[in-house]
């Protein structure tokens, strides 16, 4: 019987890969096959994810870069496509959210950095990523948005905006990349115990707050991202393209 979760001989690049969710995402598509290749800004934290997944029998490779440089961005795909011949499956995790507050606040260098690191870089990434897989007859695409592009958080305003422009960005990929055979889905996390989350579970009144609007009680834990993520991927995912998968203990239902 075919396993359609099975990652074999493809070439996968998860950004934000050093740690939380994108470190998570990485582990389950390399047991399942895949070459993962390893991005974030810093290549220290990288290797030593890439040294875990490798001592397990995986295949992984660091590249590091910064999502919101644009000309780094494609520099990344094209490395790849050179160095391992093809691009299969994308995971456009790296995120940011330097300002916590109301909008009144938000001033134009943390709009400028959120736009960018969110929304510009995710947008140049698929770009050149589907453009290589465009070559090798098709491939799958996944962001990662948030429950927050849904229902935009309390002080996180800004941030929500910007996975909401992610929501939006991803469909219209989906409608415009499909006849190549390239699928494009969105994975929406709700609150998860991330350093990215940190300042939210560990302040007790905020984290208590949060938990109550999540009816399973609890917040997740990255890797119970993964599996959705490498659903979304998969052959299992074949006819898949377009749609949100939200993993956030029903805090929407």
């Amino acid at each position: 019987m075919q396993n359609l979760f099975s990652l074999e001989n493809r070439v996968a690049l998860i950004t934000g890969a050093s740690r939380g969710i994108g470190e998570a995402i990485a582990k389950t598509l390399a047991a399942q096959g895949a070459h993962v290749v390893l991005s974030s800004r810093k290549a220290e934290a990288l290797e030593t994810v890439a040294e875990g997944i490798r001592k397990t029998g995986g295949k992984a490779t660091v590249m590091a870069c910064h999502m919101g440089e644009i000309e780094a961005v494609k520099a990344l795909v094209n490395r790849i496509d050179q160095e391992l011949g093809r691009l299969d499956i994308l995971v456009a995790n790296a995120a940011t959210n330097p300002y916590f507050g109301d909008l009144f606040g938000v001033d134009e260098g943390a709009w400028d950095k959120i736009m960018d690191v969110n929304v510009k870089g995710p947008f140049f990434l698929i770009q050149a990523a589907a453009r290589v897989m465009d070559k090798n007859g098709g491939g799958s695409i996944v962001t990662v948005a948030s429950v927050n592009g849904v229902s935009p958080a309390l002080f996180q305003g800004a941030y929500s905006i910007s996975k909401a422009a992610v929501i939006s960005m991803t469909k219209a990929f989906a409608k415009e990349l499909a006849p190549r055979k390239i699928r494009v889905n969105s994975l929406l996390p709700g609150l998860t115990d991330t350093k990215f989350a940190g300042a939210l579970i560990q302040n007790d009144d905020i984290r208590e707050y949060a938990v109550k609007q999540i009816p399973m009680g609890r917040y997740a834990q990255p890797q119970e991202m993964a599996g959705a993520v490498l659903y979304l991927v998969s052959d299992a995912a074949s006819f898949t393209t377009g749609t949100t998968l939200i993993c956030d203990g029903g805090q929407l239902a």
